[in-house]
Order: structure tokens, then sequence, then C-alpha cells
């Protein structure tokens, strides 16, 4: 991977390269702000074939997504730095950054842009098939699997929502309870839409020819399946700002941790934004891009009002 040079002195620094990280980027190299994105390259769709369901690269491979991203922010003189930020601190004018390597710059406004980390039901053999026939969203990945034999593995409130979803998508739909409580009225509503309920506990993920062929349960019986989604627990990567008093917290939706912004990308902590899945647990590529332009947007815009403060305050100096 090229890397450019890292500067001492920065507009904006972001942390994270995927799709927010990088349009926020891209935002701020087209008004001509210094802006790096520093990225440690562990996004979170690599294992996908494709990015689905985003309008003109639906398909595309994610590290090629990526690959054109980064250089549309080089374009602008946007640096792009291969690394991991260690630790922030905060000073007088900004933010001193440093990274694992020991490089450092400083930064006026900080965006974050880490993403999350998905936590896979702790089953035998399930994590290892996580991007191949183990899959979470009906929507960037139930077209691929359409009419197969799919398992609905329960893991809190929202599955029975999205049992529905999968069984838009095939007619051979089975829900793994898996010591979940639905209602009366959950149950009755996926059984008349033709969805196999499935009692007990899952023990393990069963395979044959690295496929999926099963699963089976505390009692000895194995479904037949061919595909397994699950919910799993999201949990921003926040930990860089811990030090500056950010801290994630319980989504409302009760689906993980995220990092609290308002709807411009603004934290609780003055100057640090953040943008994509580290506060929108939810959000696709396409919302992540979005989010983080406007994050870029509105840190040009606070950085231009601050500016102009200054001159005002040089001027009556000088005068």
């Amino acid at each position: 991977m090229t890397t450019d040079m890292l500067r001492k002195e920065l507009d904006v620094v972001v942390i994270g390269g995927g799709a927010a990280g990088l349009s926020g980027a891209l935002m701020l190299a087209r008004s001509r702000r210094s802006v790096a994105v520093i990225d440690a390259g562990a996004p979170r769709n690599a294992p996908a074939d494709g990015i689905h369901g985003l309008l003109g690269y639906d398909g595309m491979p994610p590290a090629e997504y990526l690959a054109r991203g980064t250089e549309n922010v080089r374009r602008y003189g946007g640096l792009v730095i291969d690394g991991e930020v260690s630790e922030i601190s905060r000073d007088t004018t900004g933010f001193a950054v440093t990274l694992a390597d020991g490089r450092n710059t400083h930064a006026r406004r900080i965006l974050l842009a880490t993403g999350l980390v998905d936590e896979i039901p702790d089953i035998d053999g399930l994590a290892e098939r996580w991007g191949r026939d183990l899959v979470h969203c009906p929507y960037c990945h139930g077209w691929e699997v359409r009419d197969r034999a799919i398992a609905v593995l329960a893991t809190g409130p929202m599955t029975f929502h999205s049992t529905l979803l999968w069984r838009q998508l095939s007619d051979r739909v089975v829900l793994l309870r898996n010591g979940i409580d639905f209602t009366a009225e959950q149950l009755a509503q996926v059984t008349a839409r033709g969805v196999r309920i499935a009692e007990g506990r899952v023990q393990s993920v069963v395979t044959t020819d690295d496929a999926i062929t099963g699963v089976a349960m505390a009692d000895g019986q194995v479904v037949p399946c061919e595909v397994i989604t699950a919910g799993t627990r999201m949990v921003a990567r926040a930990g860089v700002v811990a030090t500056l008093g950010l801290e994630p917290v319980e989504h409302p939706s009760g689906m993980g941790m995220h990092v609290p912004t308002d709807a411009a990308g603004r934290t609780d902590v003055p100057g640090v934004w953040a943008a994509g899945n580290v506060t929108d647990l939810a959000a696709q590529v396409g919302a992540a891009a979005a989010a983080g332009s406007m994050a870029g947007a509105q840190i040009n815009a606070e950085l231009a009002l601050e500016e102009a403060a200054d001159a005002v305050d040089a001027q009556a100096q000088a005068g």
C-alpha cells in the first residue's frame, strides 16, 4: 500500500479510512483544508465479495471502492497514511496525535471514523464462516443467498424483524430460537409466513467440504441449512479517544455500543467529530459516506468561522 508522508501540522486528522473517513477527507480537501486520513487497514467489510445496495457501485469489491476513494482524496491534496493512532491528547490549539510507530502530528480537529467490531455469538464453528455463509444483513447479503436454506439464529429482540426480512428472500427459512423469548403473536406471524421454528440451544455449526450443511443442537438433532444469519453485537472502535473523555455508550436499539453525535457528527467533546459505523451502527456504505461528507463540510464551516473571529481579533490588536 502506498502511503503519504505525515505532516507535522494539519487542519484535520481523520482516523479511519473507510467510506465515512474518506468521504469526510474528500470534502475537506476540496475545501483546501490540510487533512490526513490515518488508516490501520482493517475494514469491517473486508471478507465480503462486494458492496451491495450502493447505487452505481453495486457488486464492487470493497478494496476497489476504497482504492478509488483514496485516489479521490489524494487528487485534491489530502493525505492517506498507513498507520494506527495510539494516542490523542488535547493542547491549547487542538490535538496532538501519536501513531503506534512513533510518528506524530497536530490537528485542529479530529474526525473519528474507526467503524465497529462485530461480536459474533459464541457457538462452535460459527466465527469461521463470517463473511462467507454466515451473514448478518438482508440488505447487504440477502440477494446473494436468495432461495437457499437459511437458518436465522436468534440473538435478541431484533431477530423477529430480521426473520420476516429473510423470509422475503427465501421460502426455506428456519428460526433457531436458541433460548430467546418471543411473544405468541410473533411466533404466530413467522409461522404463518412458512418459517419453521427449531427449539432448543444451538451447539455447533456443521460443515461439509468447507460449506455449511446444518447446525447441531444441544439435544443431538441436526437442523439442515446452507446459510446462517445472526445479528452480531456491534461495538464502536473508540478506545483511541477515551483519553479525551469520549466513551461509547449503549445504542438505543440495544444492538451494541456507539459514540453519540448530533445530526452533523459533533460529539460531546469539542473539536471531535464522528461519522459512519462508530456512531451509526446500522449504516451501510452509502449512509456512512454521506455522514462523512456531512461531518467534513461542518468541520470546514466551523474552522472558517473560527478563522474569521481570529482575523477580527488580530485587526483589533493591530489597530
